[in-house]
């Protein structure tokens, strides 16, 4: 056995030791913060799959999970491109984006951070499901997002299933700007849409950017404060 074979040994080793820790709830916390800095320092693919896992439980008091998981974060980001790839199979994987999206945010440039965003988005429908909460925490996210691929990306969900997805992704759709030649596909959202919430945000929408109504009124009522007149201006509350 060559030098570098008891070295890379050793290291399999003590990686293997902490990934343990880091991995138990129920380790004593100092045992586990130990094993936490240590894998931090090693900088490897290894040592931040392992670091990784403790992304997947809780545990109390809730400020000591919260500082075990930034110390996570800070020893994950310091791995660099050795860490990328280990992220983006736990956003793919995780029913929450909350985490791996603010490790790949310090990794890769905005554009990236998109790209990988709209390709989960790519694979989701707009049918029923369970728990819907990974793609609105990901329609959420393109809210604060400008991108020319948005918009395209996010018009189906404007007819999901569930309200929040709707939502939220009327609010990317809007955070891409170009309201006035946008104006028919929100009239018609309008018109579709049942809950007050989500017609609500059309119409502020629609009434901040000085455009008309595209065509009727909806149906069954505006929010509180909204009124549109004859000619399609909208007043809105605010």
């Amino acid at each position: 056995m060559g030098l570098f074979d008891i070295f890379g040994d050793r290291e399999s080793k003590a990686i293997k030791k902490h990934a343990a820790r880091v991995a138990n709830k129920r380790s004593q916390s100092p045992e586990r913060w130990e094993s936490i800095l240590a894998l931090g320092q090693m900088k490897t693919r290894e040592a931040v799959e392992a670091l990784l896992v403790r992304f997947t439980f809780r545990i109390e008091p809730s400020i000591s999970d919260q500082e075990e998981k930034e110390k996570v974060l800070e020893g994950v980001v310091a791995a660099g491109e050795n860490a990328v790839e280990p992220v983006l199979e736990m956003l793919k994987k995780s029913e929450s984006i909350a985490w791996p999206l603010r490790i790949l945010t310090k990794l890769l440039p905005e554009e990236r951070v998109t790209t990988e965003l709209l390709s989960l988005l790519e694979g989701m429908d707009v049918e029923y499901e369970r728990d819907p909460q990974k793609k609105r925490e990901i329609l959420g996210e393109l809210e604060n997002r400008v991108d020319p691929r948005i918009a395209e990306a996010v018009l189906r969900f404007t007819e999901d299933v569930n309200e929040a997805c709707r939502f939220h992704a009327y609010g990317a759709l809007i955070a891409q700007g170009g309201i006035e030649e946008r104006a028919q596909v929100l009239s018609d959202g309008l018109r579709r849409e049942e809950s007050m919430r989500v017609r609500a945000r059309i119409l502020d929408a629609l009434a901040k950017a000085g455009v008309k109504l595209a065509g009727e009124a909806p149906s069954g009522g505006l929010p509180v404060g909204y009124s549109i007149d004859r000619d399609g201006t909208i007043r809105t509350p605010h």
